[in-house]
């Protein structure tokens, strides 16, 4: 999670305080404007496999197989986050953000996901959205 606005911590010099003393002022940075900003898909997945499987291992399954799918720059321009709070162990069902021009990427990428810790897994999507919210409503 990047904070909305950066602090800066800015010398400058200032003749009112008297002999020029140097001083610290916090200046923060403006935000992006909403239509600068990169958009956002909400990918909702669910794992089909005999057994349970946890986010860490999942995480790392998914992290690898976008990596040698897209590559190092690709997955960066991606910017894929599985969201932790959104993974249902019980349901096996979870949600990924992915920029909104790598959404069939990162599907494919899904698609050679065929193995987590010794054990066969599919992963499949059951649906995209924009807005996290209605993201959640994929999950029954």
């Amino acid at each position: 999670v990047y904070p909305k606005a950066l602090n800066i911590i800015v010398y400058s010099f200032s003749a009112c305080r008297g002999k020029g003393e140097l001083f610290f002022s916090h200046i923060k940075m403006k935000a992006s404007m909403p239509s600068l900003r990169e958009k956002r898909r909400y990918l909702v997945f669910e794992v089909v496999s005999k057994g349970k499987v946890g986010f860490g291992e999942l995480s790392k399954a998914v992290a690898g197989s976008v990596s040698g799918f897209l590559g190092d720059a690709g997955s960066a321009k991606a910017n894929i986050m599985l969201l932790p709070d959104k993974w249902d162990e019980e349901k096996q069902v979870g949600i990924m953000r992915v920029n909104r021009k790598c959404v069939d990427d990162l599907r494919a990428a899904l698609c050679m996901v065929t193995r987590i810790k010794d054990m066969k897994v599919v992963l499949r999507t059951v649906g995209i959205s924009g807005i996290l919210k209605k993201a959640g409503r994929f999950i029954v």
